[in-house]
């Protein structure tokens, strides 16, 4: 049986039972999870300001107290993020004013800052219904609280279910669909090092708990024939409606995967982009969608495929629409974005922005970026424009449509900023711009 900590209960009285069966409706300008209202990286909102720079147009500067590549969670007039700050040990939990950019309230949910220099464990994007917000951490600490920051429930997913077994530090953003939370672990089945389970198999799955209380609903085992670290990925699952069927779409292990979304049980699954069997080609992208295509961004400079929404079973070759073949329109971090009928690729070692036509992959075009470092985070679109930033706090704005066009190159970074790997959020008139411990608010 596995342990739920409880919080406050007086919670789980008409409370409960309201969050259940009437969840807030996210309203116009609402970005309430890591790839937004759409999950596809983009909103329908206009009217951001075409200018901007760490001088120019910044109503104000948060500072978050610890790094942390986490993207904001907007709802409403509140902000939630995460930070990994030393002096409390751990993961925080943090809400601001969007309109003020002051402190509402902070919880620290995560013990450990960090296993690896490349990352903390404040990687993962929180979720929100504007009723109650989720976080989850590296470390494997999953946390449910009101927006107001009473604690309600806890899980800690590593004594639960196992010793997490990823050679670097593990993310995922939790899925909030359905009256379900839903938390994806794809790792290798052998230990690595000293994490994993070392005298028995580690499994990889998907588990949903209730929003309200914590209870697991579900867990399916996922397998993969992928070997060592290609079965891990630090993606997150895509929930999608196809041909009236809900699915949760996962992608990691050399494969990409529908599911039920009550149960998690495989529809469809398509792969392999890895037929030699690679041990080191961990899976980072998530999946998206758009116009009846999935992309599957294969890692280390491999192509991108296309795979045909609808299927069922183990797919065919003849499932792929196309796949990419030019160099530079690929990526091994960032996800991809959807947005008018185009798909925007960020490459982030070549700093190659690219344009593709879903129904036949054909690359509309394809510009190199003037970044001095990597862009990992993931490009977001809102209002024809694409917000890109480098490790360094380089940001680029660019034109969306089938003429390249580079609107805007500034810098939010510092001399000592790195690894800023936070996607830029639009929403409510305002772009949320993390760079490490600071978080800017730019609006007219």
């Amino acid at each position: 049986m596995k342990s739920i900590h409880l919080h406050l209960a007086i919670v789980f009285g008409i409370g409960a039972s309201m969050l259940q069966t009437s969840p807030g409706v996210a309203g116009e300008g609402d970005w309430p999870n890591w790839r937004g209202p759409s999950y596809n990286g983009t909103t329908a909102e206009k009217g951001f300001p075409a200018t901007f720079s760490r001088t120019e147009n910044v109503k104000w500067v948060a500072d978050l107290g610890g790094i942390g590549a986490s993207t904001p969670v907007i709802w409403g007039d509140q902000v939630f993020i995460t930070a990994s700050i030393e002096s409390e040990g751990g993961t925080v939990a943090l809400c601001l004013d969007r309109i003020t950019g002051k402190l509402k309230w902070s919880k620290k949910f995560g013990e450990g800052l960090k296993q690896d220099d490349r990352s903390t464990f404040a990687g993962p994007s929180a979720v929100t219904d504007g009723k109650m917000v989720y976080f989850f951490a590296g470390s494997g600490h999953l946390a449910a609280f009101t927006v107001q920051g009473e604690p309600v429930w806890s899980h800690d997913i590593q004594k639960e279910y196992g010793p997490f077994a990823f050679q670097w530090t593990f993310s995922t953003s939790p899925v909030l669909v359905d009256g379900q939370l839903i938390l994806q672990v794809l790792q290798r089945d052998v230990a690595a090092g000293d994490r994993g389970f070392k005298d028995r198999k580690n499994d990889s799955y998907l588990v949903a708990f209730d929003p309200n209380t914590g209870k697991e609903l579900w867990k399916h085992i996922r397998t993969a024939d992928a070997v060592l670290e290609s079965l891990e990925a630090f993606s997150t699952p895509l929930p999608v409606e196809i041909d009236g069927q809900k699915q949760l779409v996962v992608i990691g292990g050399d494969c990409i995967s529908g599911h039920e979304l009550n149960g998690g049980k495989e529809i469809w699954r398509w792969g392999t982009w890895n037929p030699t069997k690679i041990s080191h080609w961990r899976l980072v992208p998530s999946p998206v969608y758009g116009q009846g295509i999935f992309l599957a961004c294969a890692p280390k400079n491999s192509p991108i495929y296309a795979i045909k929404a609808g299927g069922k079973g183990t797919l065919k070759q003849d499932s792929v629409a196309w796949q990419t073949d030019e160099k530079g329109v690929s990526s091994d971090v960032p996800t991809p974005a959807f947005y008018q009928g185009r798909f925007y690729v960020l490459n982030e070692g070549g700093k190659f922005i690219s344009c593709l036509d879903p129904d036949t992959g054909r690359v509309i075009w394809k510009e190199r970026l003037n970044a001095t470092q990597k862009l990992e985070a993931s490009p977001t679109i809102a209002d024809d424009r694409i917000y890109l930033i480098s490790h360094r706090g380089e940001v680029f704005v660019v034109q969306t449509g089938d003429t390249f066009k580079l609107l805007l190159e500034t810098s939010f970074g510092e001399t000592e900023t790195k690894d800023a790997r936070s996607s830029i959020v639009p929403s409510h008139g305002n772009l949320l711009i993390r760079v490490n411990e600071k978080l800017f608010c730019i609006g007219k």
